[in-house]
């Protein structure tokens, strides 16, 4: 029984994490009807949020000790060996997520108006944090030994990233105006253009 109320969290915690990120990426559509204030509530969105993805992390885990019989599909003969492959996709997934959030700064958590389009890494990637953090969600599948949750991930990654990018940039633009439609043109959401490449090689 408590298989199934795991797998209905994990289910409801993912659901409740994309639907607040969503809202929260959208300060100035929003702030547009219900004024200043929204701009404040975002941070409590992204928190909110993270505390949901949590959640659904936890719910994988369990997923070990309650897993449900017949969608227990086991990837590896040992569980240590899913562990260090996961570890091949953590490690720079990490690295590309924290550049991000340190190069976005206070806006990770807290939109403001006053935020200029940022440097750093989003000279190469347009999404960083969703390029970094994304792929965790599979790897974790993988952790925990479960080509179900290898494939509910895949799912929800398939579903969630066109759809928070659709969003997110619709605001930029609103934000940003014509700055940023050249930016978008200039480089890739999750992966470096040719172009850009280009200039980094040329730094280096």
């Amino acid at each position: 029984m408590f298989e199934w109320i795991n797998l209905a969290i994990l289910i409801s915690s993912m659901l409740l994490f994309s639907i607040l990120y969503a809202f929260s990426v959208m300060p100035a559509i929003r702030g547009e009807k219900k004024g200043k204030e929204i701009w404040k509530d975002c941070r409590n969105l992204r928190i909110s949020g993270s505390v949901f993805e949590g959640i659904t992390l936890i719910a994988m885990i369990l997923w070990i000790w309650f897993p449900i019989e017949k969608l227990n599909w086991n990837i590896f003969s040992k569980r240590w060996i899913g562990i260090v492959v996961s570890l091949i996709f953590f490690i720079p997934s990490g690295i590309i997520m924290f550049k991000g959030v340190k190069d976005a700064g206070k806006e990770t958590l807290t939109p403001s108006k006053d935020t200029e389009m940022y440097g750093g890494i989003y000279k190469y990637i347009r999404h960083p944090q969703t390029t970094g953090e994304m792929p965790m969600f599979p790897a974790f599948g993988l952790a925990v030994n479960s080509w179900f949750m290898v494939l509910i991930m895949a799912v929800f990654i398939i579903i969630y990233v066109p759809t928070i990018q659709y969003f997110e940039e619709k605001d930029l633009i609103k934000r940003f105006g014509a700055s940023y439609t050249e930016y978008q043109k200039t480089t890739g959401a999750f992966l470096p253009k040719w172009s850009s490449l280009k200039t980094l090689f040329k730094k280096g």
